[in-house]
Formats: C-alpha cells, sequence, structure tokens
C-alpha cells in the first residue's frame, strides 16, 4: 500500500477536506511563506532584527517540512499530531516576535495560521480517530 492509499484508508471526520485541496492550498501558503519567511532572514542579515526573531521561523520551517515524511513516510499519526502541534506553537510564536519589527510578514501569515489552525484540529481528530 502506498502512502496516499494509507492516508484515504484512515477514517477521517465528516468535514476533512477532499485531498485534491491540500495540493493547491500549500502551493499558495508556500508562496506566501517563501516571501515572508524570506524577509524576515533579509532583516537579520542586514542586522536589523536579532537571532531570536528569526528562531521561531527556522523552527516553524523545520516542523513544516517533517511533516509529510512523518505523516505519510512513517504512517506515525501520533508524532504527525505532535509535530503539527509545534508547528502551531511556533507559527504563533514567530508571528507574534515579527509584529513589532514588520507587521506585514504576521499579517502576511494570516492565511497559513487560519490553514494550520484547522490542519492540527483535523491531524488531532485523524489520530484520535485512528488509534
Amino acid at each position: 500500500m502506498d502512502q496516499f492509499s494509507w492516508y484515504a484508508s484512515l477514517v477521517k471526520p465528516s468535514w476533512a477536506p477532499p485531498a485534491w485541496l491540500f495540493g493547491p492550498a500549500w502551493t499558495v501558503l508556500y508562496v506566501l511563506i517563501a516571501v515572508s519567511f524570506g524577509n524576515v532572514a533579509r532583516l537579520f542579515f542586514n542586522g536589523k532584527i536579532p537571532f531570536i526573531i528569526v528562531l521561531p521561523f527556522a523552527l516553524n520551517l523545520v516542523f513544516n517540512f517533517a511533516f509529510s515524511p512523518i505523516q505519510f513516510g512513517m504512517r506515525n499519526n501520533v508524532l504527525a499530531a505532535v509535530d503539527i502541534l509545534l508547528l502551531l506553537m511556533t507559527l504563533v510564536w514567530a508571528l507574534i516576535a515579527i509584529w513589532p519589527y514588520a507587521r506585514w510578514v504576521t499579517l502576511m501569515n494570516i492565511p497559513y495560521l487560519c490553514w494550520v489552525l484547522f490542519a492540527t484540529a483535523l491531524q488531532l481528530t485523524v489520530t484520535a480517530m485512528n488509534r
């Protein structure tokens, strides 16, 4: 069974979006992330913000990129649930941390935050339903 067949076989809540929606949603979100997080890195390298402001953005990327290998490669719902909670926490931390320096970065990431909130609820529900 391939990774996507495995995910399709899991019990999911009635409010789970169709699988085809994830690709387009993440494509748009990754553009927002690249532009905004890239500008945070630029601010850091230009000496306009300290590393402690960049840290949650870097951690968020680590947790973001770790999710798919955990969920689909390892097929580990519990670890994926932990990862997405860490993803959500680092995103909130990042958006609060950058607010005094570049409010537009926080505002630009509201769609990302909304999607991660939804994805967190979905992952926690899928994890609970498939224990």
